[in-house]
């Protein structure tokens, strides 16, 4: 049932996409949707240019037929379109599950505006149960996981096939876990003090609605506060 919920979120979201905007694209397995969905209307003939916040949106954008735009050449986008790991109706949300979180915040922080598309899952009452990913210097690794367990976190260093993971930067993950978040932002600053820290995965200020399924019925929330 979640991947139908995913499927009908991302449908409903890309419904706000119009000829001629530069689109960002997130990362995971609900922005694949939005890919595949923003694929089938540029073949209907939607003109749109992309970014991508990793470079396996990248390599799934140019497979769907899209342009794909180097974001470095890009300062500011018209819409991003991403999935969270968990997400509540204060609008904050975690993200990171697939470790590309310092890449979509960037974009989304370039965005004119950012919507997240979620399952009925990632909907909670509030954000604290998902793992927090914080991307790291491999230098600074040992003396981040203290930092970070100072905070309350239990730091597990992610690996993948053994090895630890990389992001498309290079840098390991650190994925904090039971990390107190009953105040966010508190949280976030917290962390971005951190030397070595290159990026995490909260997201406080970046999302302006929310596409929510439930079943085939789809939600959107709109956020009232100013994004910024």
């Amino acid at each position: 049932m979640n991947e139908q919920e995913k499927r009908a979120a991302a449908l409903a979201a890309t419904a706000e996409i119009v000829s001629g905007m530069t689109l960002g694209l997130g990362t995971g397995s609900t922005a694949a949707y939005v890919v595949a969905h923003v694929g089938e209307r540029v073949a209907a003939g939607l003109v749109v240019r992309v970014v991508a916040t990793s470079v396996e949106t990248e390599r799934a954008a140019r497979a769907a037929g899209l342009l794909v735009a180097d974001f470095a050449d890009i300062a500011v986008v018209d819409l991003t379109i991403d999935g969270a790991d968990e997400i509540d109706d204060r609008f904050f949300a975690v993200q990171g599950g697939g470790g590309a979180m310092v890449r979509e915040k960037i974009v989304a922080a370039a965005s004119r505006r950012m919507v997240a598309v979620v399952d009925s899952s990632k909907m909670v009452m509030r954000i604290g149960a998902a793992k927090l990913p914080v991307e790291v210097l491999p230098f600074a690794c040992a003396y981040v996981t203290a930092r970070l367990a100072a905070l309350g976190a239990e730091v597990v260093l992610r690996r993948t096939g053994g090895a630890p993971f990389l992001s498309d930067q290079g840098n390991i993950i650190l994925d904090a876990r039971s990390i107190d978040l009953s105040d966010p932002a508190a949280v976030s600053d917290a962390i971005d003090a951190i030397p070595g820290v290159v990026g995490h995965g909260l997201f406080l200020r970046e999302v302006s609605a929310i596409y929510v399924a439930t079943g085939t019925v789809v939600t959107r929330l709109e956020r009232q506060d100013k994004r910024g």
